[in-house]
């Protein structure tokens, strides 16, 4: 059976996709950047944006039934290598742990004031 799991965010239905997809024992999470979805607003810094994206993605997998623990793959992408240092201290603090096979992409983002976007499988099985 497959679920779609929405933020609510107004860029899921204009661009045509869902914050995550759950089939099977598997939850797809889309790329998520860093913007405060209460406020409809994005940090400054690319330490602050990629705590709000883990805060949107570990919302979006407990509405499916997962967990960050349950995260299997996940990439990231930056739009300047000094940025992967304070990535790193946010996806240290929540993946340490976990330590799913990764992937750091240095790529420009849709709009200037993205820095982070982190997209993450996880898998329950």
């Amino acid at each position: 059976m497959r679920r779609l799991i929405s933020t609510g965010s107004p860029f899921e239905r204009e661009a045509g996709y869902s914050r995550a997809v759950v089939q099977g024992d598997w939850c797809f999470v889309a790329g998520t950047t860093g913007y405060d979805y209460a406020a409809m607003a994005m940090p400054d810094s690319a330490e602050a944006q990629a705590e709000n994206a883990f805060a949107t993605i570990a919302k979006a997998l407990d509405e499916a039934g997962f967990s960050l623990a349950d995260i299997v793959r996940i990439n990231y992408v930056v739009t300047d290598p000094a940025f992967a240092g304070d990535l790193f201290k946010v996806s240290g603090r929540y993946l340490s742990e976990i330590r799913p096979a990764a992937m750091l992409i240095v790529a420009d983002l849709l709009k200037p004031e993205m820095k982070v976007e982190i997209e993450a499988t996880a898998f329950r099985g």
